[in-house]
């Protein structure tokens, strides 16, 4: 994080996914006392862009770009699959997890949500699916020479299931039969993302916008009283397009698609996200799905369910549970979009 920036917040955020974070500020009519200011900086393999609602406090902005710092790194060593040394990782390398593990109340915390959401998309979120994922080749090994056999992913699929991790509240514990690999990445950026919002509320932040590689939350309205204005992107490989832009207040949205991250091998596309039922790359029309809900992390866990799931299954959850999500659909004219009635209050255009 050296690249860290501090500077006056004046220009869109671009995101690494799905969901582009625009601050949309030209042309505002700012109080002369408060101004947008944008803390940003490389982490989890990504970036994160921070815009705070405050006065000009050169002190107050060091103190929380260096808070937002060690938020970050405190996420990072308890969940990330890249780093050895990580609270995860130490799990993970673990030959035996039959007995109780002490974790961390933050490891514990996403665990447990991640374990709500398998629960209602039927595992198709699934934290236990990273040896598939690695084998694939969207891990931290290397992409292999040529697409696993079904005797080997047969073999590796049959152990895993997020039903094998077993949680203890008190004290906080993990253990699991037989062991797990735990891959958090489709889950701990949202947590990240409200973690550094908890922080700006403690520091008594009353107006930001957090976002983490495209997964944004929001709270309190920009200088002037207008909301913060998000744009979902058109999901397409090449350059940057916007499908769709909503307006929030004190929510999180985050997006899954399938168009950034895959290889192409034999005149076939993977997508970099498995299905944990077939334990091969999702094949459906789904392109992208973007849910809004309090939490990133909840958003995030259940963007990467739906995109599992589909169009046809997701939206029937989505509209059985009351949660706003928009799905764009592939079709052989182009695209089609579709949104759960609990979206619809939140699209500007």
């Amino acid at each position: 994080m050296t690249s860290r920036m501090v500077r006056p917040a004046r220009v869109a955020l671009a995101s690494a996914f799905a969901a582009l974070a625009f601050a949309a500020l030209a042309g505002c009519s700012f109080e002369p006392e408060e101004k947008i200011w944008e803390i940003s900086g490389p982490v989890f393999g990504t970036s994160y862009h921070i815009n705070v609602v405050l006065t000009e406090d050169e002190e107050r902005l060091e103190t929380l770009a260096n808070g937002i710092d060690e938020v970050l790194e405190g996420v990072d060593a308890s969940m990330s699959t890249w780093r050895e040394d990580s609270e995860l990782s130490r799990f993970n390398q673990r030959t035996d997890q039959s007995e109780w593990v002490p974790i961390s109340a933050e490891l514990f915390e996403v665990l447990q949500k991640a374990n709500e959401i398998s629960r209602l998309t039927d595992g198709a979120f699934d934290v236990t699916i990273g040896p598939v994922v690695n084998l694939w080749g969207f891990g931290p090994q290397a992409r292999p020479e040529k697409t696993p056999s079904e005797d080997s992913l047969a073999k590796i699929l049959a152990a895993t299931g997020f039903e094998k991790l077993e949680l203890q509240a008190d004290p906080t514990a993990l253990r699991a039969t037989p062991p797990q690999y735990v891959d958090l990445s489709a889950i701990a950026k949202g947590y990240g993302v409200d973690a550094v919002a908890r922080f700006l509320d403690r520091e008594g932040v009353e107006a930001y916008l957090v976002e983490i590689g495209g997964e944004v939350r929001v709270n309190g309205r920009k200088p002037g009283g207008s909301t913060w204005r998000l744009a979902i992107e058109q999901p397409v490989s090449e350059g940057r397009e916007v499908n769709r832009v909503v307006a929030l207040e004190s929510r999180a949205m985050a997006t899954s698609g399938d168009y950034r991250n895959y290889y192409e091998s034999e005149g076939r596309r993977y997508s970099h996200t498995i299905d944990p039922e077939t334990g091969e790359p999702i094949a459906h029309r789904l392109a992208s799905v973007t849910v809004i809900a309090d939490d990133c992390m909840s958003a995030d866990a259940l963007a990467t369910g739906f995109n599992v799931m589909g169009y046809e299954r997701a939206n029937t959850l989505a509209v059985r549970e009351n949660i706003p999500a928009y799905f764009i659909v592939r079709t052989e004219e182009g695209f089609e979009t579709h949104q759960t009635p609990a979206f619809s209050s939140y699209v500007t255009q």
